[in-house]
């Protein structure tokens, strides 16, 4: 079977959730943190620790089968590869934003203005898609102190609280993409087995991720309201229980649906609804 190599970021906001993603595939790996390779004990797999910046370009050019890293670094790099999974981690928005007491009221108003960003070619593209002409200025980090530097009037960057805009007197004025992780691969590599194995295992752990398995008494004559309310990976299975008029019903419901229906559930006479986490689905 062929030796996979994913490279994912060595540091920064999406090495946690790569790593813990990866163990949870039931991948077993050590010393990841004083290593910049380090290979899967259970599959085959190299796990690489890179720049984020570098990632798509490393899985573009085939030093790296695949890739996890932030959609804003694929768009700004340009890199030719294949998005196969979204991994609902990670998520950002990229805005334009302006001090406080910016004149600035609409898009319109940034054309002649100075926009201090990392990001220069997403910025562009949006730029040129509103047609806005606009004086964008290309800084590495601390792009927020730009403008009470006098370097810029506008920023855009990387927003995920709002914290840092607010610390630095400034405020969001538009979104222009929003961004998670995504894995990528090398055009191509798909079609290998092991590439599909280790994608169903991480689907398994994401759909899981976002769903309960839950467990609900009820008398059988309140069972067919019940039931419309429950969806199921194939349907609910209701299971009969000592107390002859009584069964229990369990199924695997998204915690969004679930909790849209638990006062539905409750009216409709479900009892003793038990809520458990799910470690994996593999449909």
């Amino acid at each position: 079977m062929k030796k996979l190599k994913i490279a994912i970021q060595k540091s920064g906001r999406l090495n946690e959730k790569s790593v813990e993603l990866l163990k949870n595939c039931g991948l077993g790996f050590e010393n990841y943190k004083s290593s910049l390779i380090t290979s899967a004990a259970n599959f085959p797999l190299e796990i690489l620790f890179l720049r984020d910046d570098d990632i798509p370009e490393y899985v573009q050019d085939g030093i790296a089968d695949l890739g996890i890293v932030g959609e804003n670094v694929i768009m700004e790099t340009n890199a030719d590869v294949t998005y196969l999974q979204r991994l609902g981690f990670g998520k950002c928005s990229l805005k334009i934003a302006i001090p406080n007491n910016s004149p600035i009221t609409t898009l319109e108003d940034l054309n002649g203005k100075a926009i201090a960003t990392s990001y220069p070619v997403i910025l562009q593209k949006f730029l040129d898609e509103q047609q806005i002409s606009a004086d964008i200025r290309t800084i590495s980090g601390s792009v927020e102190i730009s403008p009470g530097l006098g370097l810029s009037d506008a920023i855009f960057d990387i927003v995920s609280t709002g914290g840092t805009l607010k610390s630095n007197g400034l405020k969001p004025f538009t979104d222009v993409i929003s961004s998670e992780a995504i894995l990528i691969g090398m055009n191509g590599i798909a079609k290998e087995p092991v590439v599909a194995e280790l994608l169903q295992r991480i689907q398994s752990v994401l759909r899981a991720k976002e769903t309960k398995y839950v467990v609900l008494n009820a008398e059988k004559k309140n069972l067919e309201t019940i039931l419309s309310l429950l969806p199921g990976v194939k349907s609910p299975t209701v299971v009969p229980l000592a107390e002859e008029e009584w069964v229990a019903v369990h199924t695997v419901i998204t915690e969004q649906d679930f909790w849209g229906k638990i006062n539905q559930l409750k009216a409709a006479g479900s009892q003793g609804i038990v809520v458990m986490p799910i470690e994996k689905i593999i449909l």
